[in-house]
């Protein structure tokens, strides 16, 4: 899923091996730090996680963010 403003695109992506608070925050860690990103909130529980961005990410960016956390990127939701 994606959505796009005047100023800011909106995505959610599928991320496997979440189980915890602490396995979100590894991930949000991750990702915030990509250029461009504004807010990241992951969801263990459905395993989905949630990115707004200045522009569309690149899937390779996202999946390298995700295994550089420790967990495996899905796909989008």
């Amino acid at each position: 899923m994606s959505a796009e403003t005047d100023t800011q695109t909106t995505t959610v992506y599928r991320v496997t091996g979440m189980t915890c608070g602490h396995c979100e925050g590894a991930v949000t860690s991750e990702l915030t730090a990509l250029p461009g990103v504004s807010s990241v909130k992951a969801v263990a529980a459905t395993g989905e996680v949630t990115v707004v961005s200045a522009a569309p990410l690149t899937e390779d960016d996202v999946r390298a963010a995700v295994d550089e956390a420790g967990y495996a990127y899905a796909g989008r939701a």
